[in-house]
């Protein structure tokens, strides 16, 4: 916690304020300042947009250098590099998780200590950023085939959502990306058990229904769960057998952009001065894909959102606005008692430039995670196997034709999609691609739609 003594020290000094204020009008936000970066990101320019984001430098932040710059490879398919920045970005960020998970309430210290201006202290990601980190980080475990590793990952997001959920005495509907992840690493090693738990925090959470409605029905009669498969039937419905060599097709995909933050602010004069009191606040970003379906031969299945970053997001922040808005009016009435001091000692000039200064210095935190989607969405098929025609098509964007691949009996094949504005852009996990598309017979799907000719 920055001291009185701090600020005097700095206010003391006529000619240290005369450069800060020169200073500061030449200070961008973070979005300013990543703008070329983001402009890359969103022209699908992933590997340069990498390379810009991995400058500290650039973006003035440890932590979201990783972030920002492992987003950039994860949806330009170097997951080695993804995984490289995102646990950049988790390691900066480790003290502070590991005193959230021991103690929720060590959170709360940081949140009221004061400083001179948000901006000058370290950034180690908003409580919902740093769980999206290690969930970002499991997708991409998943996607190496490294399923001991997204276990991990996730395990830490959940314990850090906790964490979260403790301090702020509430609940968030997130995690639930994480959940699915988990979920679908344990199917792939048989603990069908361990996945039927996720599926259940995914239901209690109320997020992907559609999708996960149909797992619980499956799980819970192969795993002898009477009562809740009753249940489940009576909620969403019998589901049928799945033949011992069907194939998945799982679809996970981030889509749209997350909201980006804007300063809420307000400049009160009075008689003894100028207080200006400064938080920030969320704004949406325009959405142009709503969703999209996957297609598999004749089996198409639209997605189903699971975790809405963008609410999570607004929510999180508002969770905080009080300790925000408490300091900044504590800043600005230490400032104007300085500034006083100033005038008492050194003039009415003096005066005028603390009162500059106080006005220009107290400027909310604006750096946020701004690569992150504005809702990760799944969806999933049971082709038989063989040879199977893939077509991801957004609804408001793009439609991408990703091949023909052959499917071994059991194969779980993963399409991983990212949608920024009306561009759709895909990579294929698994499967085997071959040249000639082939006719598809129909398996079933869950959550399904009708096939588009």
């Amino acid at each position: 916690m920055t001291s009185r003594y701090d600020i005097r020290t700095l206010w003391r000094v006529p000619s240290a304020c005369l450069l800060a204020l020169c200073l500061l009008p030449a200070c961008r936000s973070y979005t300013e300042k990543t703008s070329r970066a983001m402009v890359l990101f969103e022209r699908g320019q992933f590997e340069q947009a990498e390379k810009l984001f991995e400058k500290t430098s650039f973006t003035g932040s440890t932590f979201l250098s990783g972030a920002e710059a492992g987003m950039a490879a994860l949806v330009g398919g170097d997951l080695d590099a993804a995984i490289t920045n995102l646990t950049k970005a988790a390691t900066f960020a480790a003290d502070i998780e590991d005193q959230s998970i021991l103690d929720p309430a060590a959170l709360a210290q940081s949140l009221t200590s004061l400083t001179l201006s948000e901006t000058m202290t370290d950034y180690k990601g908003e409580g919902y950023e740093r769980v999206m980190v290690h969930a970002c980080l499991g997708l991409a475990y998943l996607a190496k085939g490294s399923v001991e590793d997204l276990l991990v990952e996730i395990r830490r997001a959940n314990d850090l959502l906790k964490a979260e959920e403790s301090l702020y005495e509430t609940k968030y509907q997130a995690g639930g990306f994480g959940h699915l992840l988990s979920a679908i690493g344990y199917e792939l090693r048989g603990e069908y058990d361990e996945a039927y738990i996720d599926y259940l925090d995914l239901y209690d959470k109320g997020l992907g229904l559609p999708l996960v409605g149909p797992a619980l029905v499956r799980l819970s009669r192969r795993l002898f769960r009477d009562d809740d498969h009753e249940r489940f039937v009576a909620e969403f419905g019998e589901v049928p057998e799945l033949p011992d060599d069907a194939a998945k097709v799982v679809l996970l995909a981030g889509v749209g952009m997350g909201p980006q933050k804007v300063e809420a602010r307000l400049d009160v004069p009075t008689s003894d001065g100028i207080y200006s009191w400064s938080v920030p606040a969320y704004s949406a970003r325009p959405q142009f894909v709503q969703g999209l379906e996957i297609r598999a031969g004749d089996l198409a299945a639209t997605s189903v959102v699971v975790e809405d970053v963008a609410q999570i997001a607004e929510k999180n922040l508002s969770d905080r606005m009080l300790y925000l808005s408490v300091r900044s009016a504590v800043r600005s009435v230490l400032k104007q008692k300085l500034a006083q001091e100033m005038r008492k000692e050194h003039g009415e000039g003096a005066f005028l430039i603390a009162q500059i200064f106080s006005i220009v210095s107290e400027r909310a935190d604006l750096r946020s995670w701004l690569t992150l989607p504005s809702t990760w969405q799944a969806a999933r098929l049971y082709p038989r196997p063989g040879p199977v025609d893939l077509v991801v098509a957004a609804q408001g964007g793009e439609t991408v034709h990703l091949g023909t691949y052959e499917l071994e009996p059991g194969e779980t094949l993963f399409v991983l999609v990212r949608t920024i504005g009306p561009r759709t852009y895909a990579q294929v996990i698994g499967g085997r691609s071959v040249t000639e598309p082939a006719a598809q017979v129909p398996v079933e799907s869950e959550n399904p739609t009708p096939s588009i000719p």
